[in-house]
């Protein structure tokens, strides 16, 4: 049965979960399409994800549930590895700004100028006002009472007591960079050493002298891992995406090695690697990632999260039996988010008020399910459903704006993206700092005169 579609001049009452990048652009979307916006944000400030702070968990493996959960996973020394152009929202970009001396004006800043870049974003559109600071969403359900069928109940704590509210829609954007994963090691139940996840990792200074394997040789690992080579003894790199037999000294580095997997932990403090080198660590870093995680939601199994999946989900986006009501921004991973989170808010606002129609629910069914049966054929996990590799993410993009008749990703963004990822692989300790795409820049700030140009008139009206 095809699914009914509200009057295009419907406007919703909606909770949108979480102030980060994601939130925050989804509450501007949702507001620009006529919607009534609250923002639940459990924190005291805007920024999720990019809020650093010292504090960390007392379980440095993040494995006790009932332990006081720090939301911030960032390291002091942390910069970002997309170039800020390529990284900001298509109508506000991230450029250097005049600024007082306390903005970082690289093109790969640290983890306080996206933060500030946040800050700025959210006073220009007038966010904060949606916003419920130091708000905790307990639960979200769907609403039972036969006059708001279809609706939701949201069920929150703050420092006024529990409230109990329902709203038409719920858009959940409490980002995935919270509940570590870590690796499964032979042995590790009787190893002596010590144990911690990088989302408990701030600065090196705990791990002079020690001698410290980093498990992982994505982003983070790589940075850890050079972090901590300025004060440790030793550093041993184990990372899957190298052949058994790996087993080199990284350049620039006396004391940092990379190896293949671990084999076995032993309860002597040895650990071997495949390669068959055997070290005696002190301590075992997990930059191993992190697990979606939504301890508030209940869905009454209509949205499960298996083996880092979340799903049923109609382009990463909608649950087939519970669109529009509930949706989720920010899923996808190794893309350039803020961009994507912009163009899955304005879909669902879209979707919400009636000027863009979903599919029937058999329709998103049955496309989700020809997307999981191609992932399978392809022999890809299920915890990669959500990694949007090669050109998979400007297409999506490009699909996204489509459907909300909006320009597609800028030919410059693409380029850069790709020129900069490349260099993270080839470059690892430079590329920050080196770089040769100069003509994008150019190309990118010509291209943002042209689009406020033809925007110019629409201005006023989006920004309220």
């Amino acid at each position: 049965m095809a699914q009914s579609h509200p009057d295009p001049t419907t406007s919703r009452h909606v909770a949108v979960i979480g102030a980060g990048a994601a939130g925050l652009v989804a509450a501007r979307e949702l507001r620009r399409e006529g919607h009534s916006v609250v923002v639940l944000e459990r924190g005291s400030q805007i920024g999720g994800v990019w809020a650093y702070t010292s504090e960390v968990e007392p379980d440095p493996l993040s494995l006790d549930p009932t332990r006081p959960v720090v939301h911030s996973s960032l390291y002091r020394s942390l910069r970002t590895n997309i170039p800020r152009e390529c990284m900001g929202f298509t109508d506000f970009p991230f450029a250097t700004r005049p600024h007082d001396g306390s903005r970082d004006p690289r093109r790969h800043p640290a983890h306080t100028e996206v933060l500030a870049y946040l800050r700025d974003f959210a006073r220009e559109f007038d966010i904060e006002e949606m916003v419920r600071f130091e708000t905790e969403v307990v639960k979200v359900e769907p609403a039972t009472a036969e006059e708001e069928r279809g609706k939701w109940r949201v069920e929150s704590r703050s420092s006024d007591g529990i409230a109990d509210e329902i709203y038409d829609a719920v858009v959940v954007c409490n980002g995935h960079y919270t509940e570590p994963r870590h690796a499964l090691i032979t042995g590790i139940d009787s190893w002596p050493g010590k144990q911690i996840h990088s989302h408990n990792y701030r600065v090196p200074d705990q791990f002079k002298d020690q001698v410290v394997i980093v498990i992982g040789s994505s982003a983070s690992g790589v940075d850890i891992c050079r972090d901590i080579a300025q004060v440790a003894k030793e550093v041993h790199v184990s990372s899957r995406s190298t052949s058994p037999e790996t087993y080199e000294k990284l350049p620039g580095y006396d004391n940092l090695w990379l190896h293949s997997t671990i084999e076995i932990a032993r309860e002597d403090g040895s650990v071997v690697f495949e390669n068959r080198k055997t070290v005696y660590a002190d301590t075992i870093m997990h930059c191993t990632g992190y697990k979606y995680y939504f301890p508030f939601l209940d869905t009454k199994g209509e949205v499960t999260v298996d083996d880092n999946r979340v799903g049923p989900l109609y382009k990463h986006v909608f649950p087939p039996a519970l669109a529009p009501s509930l949706s989720f921004i920010g899923l996808p991973w190794q893309i350039t988010p803020f961009p994507m989170f912009e163009l899955q808010s304005k879909w669902v606002a879209a979707v919400l008020s009636g000027r863009v129609s979903l599919p029937s629910q058999d329709e998103m069914r049955e496309d989700t399910k020809a997307f999981y049966d191609k992932l399978e054929a392809s022999g890809i996990p299920k915890r990669y459903t959500h990694l949007m590799p090669d050109d998979s993410q400007f297409e999506y993009d490009n699909w996204l704006a489509d459907q909300c008749e909006y320009p597609r990703i800028e030919k410059w963004r693409e380029q850069m993206f790709y020129i900069g990822f490349k260099r993270i692989y080839a470059q690892s300790a430079t590329y920050r700092d080196n770089w040769d795409d100069d003509h994008l820049i150019v190309e990118a700030y010509d291209d943002f005169v042209k689009f406020m140009s033809s925007y110019q008139e629409l201005l006023p009206m989006l920004k309220t």
